[in-house]
């Protein structure tokens, strides 16, 4: 007797993962596969990851398409072996009728803020592919008019059709409105006088150095906060979340025990991260686990910013484009070399207290001279 077909769907590949986009198929139908022989390519939040085969067996029925985000739990696979019922997949196509509703005028938009169309209005914005959130009303009442959208149908042709956020770009548009969403997102600035720095100091290793410093002086921002449970836990080792852009969008790798190593070896910990971000070879387990954020701008610009952070971290420290200013030294003018610092905290659970003598501990280790 043949043994029945098998539907292997897609396995949780990290903490809090709900979907992922397959980026190609590594087998084709009829093909047999070994255990652990990579089925499939596919993008989390931010990092390509194989799917191993959990079995051996012919490849029967592939089931997502390259480019389809793919639910965890959803079906992926089908190893052959018999018939079998697929009941947690839906198949099949969705008749579109051309008719059009006959409907009462309505609001319309995503903020509710009482935009109207009429019905044949809506009608041609659908047609034309219009997002009638995004329309400027010009009628009477806050009412959108034909015009309206077809002014704004030109201007989409003229910046050609929309891209789909996916991969990186789409986890960091989630993971902000998030942030927005949640956290009650307070900020201090400073500016750090390094002017003693010796000839080839490494700023980064001497942020990371001082954001450690930050963390032993006040552990309050070393913490996760559980909004649910309405706790936050101290933790004693501090691995830092560094923000790395690329033109894929923001990575955060996570650079382990920050405050057990030498300069040396932070260096060369950064620099390893920085490869991977390149290559797009981070594993999963380097994307999570950040007990403090640190967001090193300014080499790409800007002075102060208010860096958002990741719940459920509760800091992220930022530092913008070193500058030389004029200060005064033992009462005289100076031209000094300054490092501005923008600190962003949850102040749900860090105060400003927690956050000033943070920020005092970081500027304090970045004016030695050591």
């Amino acid at each position: 007797m043949n043994e029945p077909a098998k539907i292997f769907t897609l396995p949780d590949l990290g903490e809090g993962l709900a979907e992922a986009e397959l980026l190609s198929w590594h087998v084709g139908l009829g093909d047999h596969v070994v255990e652990g022989q990579p089925l499939a390519s596919v993008e989390t939040d931010k990092a390509v990851v194989e799917v191993p085969s959990p079995r051996a067996g012919e490849i029967a029925r592939l089931c997502a398409q390259v480019g389809e985000r793919v639910k965890v739990g959803a079906p992926l696979v089908e190893f052959v072996g018999g018939a079998s019922t697929d009941s947690g997949t839906v198949v099949g196509e969705v008749a579109v009728g051309s008719a059009v509703l006959h409907e009462a005028p309505q609001s319309v938009g995503r903020s509710g803020a009482g935009l109207r169309a009429t019905p044949a209005v809506r009608a041609i914005a659908k047609r034309l592919g219009v997002d009638l959130g995004s329309v400027t009303p010009s009628g009477p009442n806050d009412t959108i008019t034909k015009a309206d959208v077809e002014r704004v149908a030109r201007i989409y042709a003229e910046t050609g059709p929309l891209e789909a956020l996916s991969g990186t770009r789409r986890a960091m548009a989630v993971n902000m409105a998030k942030t927005q969403a949640e956290v009650a997102t307070a900020a201090l600035f400073d500016d750090a006088d390094i002017h003693a720095w010796p000839a080839g100091s490494d700023p980064m290793t001497r942020l990371l150095r001082a954001l450690a410093a930050g963390c032993r002086a006040e552990p309050a921002l070393n913490a996760w906060f559980d909004s649910e449970d309405m706790g936050r836990r101290l933790l004693k080792k501090i691995d830092v979340g560094i923000a790395v852009d690329s033109p894929e969008g923001l990575f955060v790798p996570v650079l382990r025990d920050v405050g057990g190593q030498s300069a040396g070896e932070l260096r060369a910990g950064v620099d390893a991260l920085m490869a991977a971000v390149r290559t797009r070879s981070l594993k999963p387990e380097q994307l999570r686990g950040a007990s403090i954020m640190l967001s090193n701008f300014g080499p790409l610009g800007g002075r102060y910013a208010v860096p958002l952070l990741v719940p459920p971290v509760v800091a992220i420290l930022g530092a913008g484009r070193a500058c030389d200013q004029v200060l005064a030294v033992d009462g005289q003018p100076a031209v000094r070399r300054v490092l501005p610092l923008s600190l962003s905290f949850d102040h749900r659970v860090v105060t400003g207290g927690e956050a000033a003598r943070f920020l005092m501990a970081v500027k304090a280790d970045l004016e030695r001279a050591d």
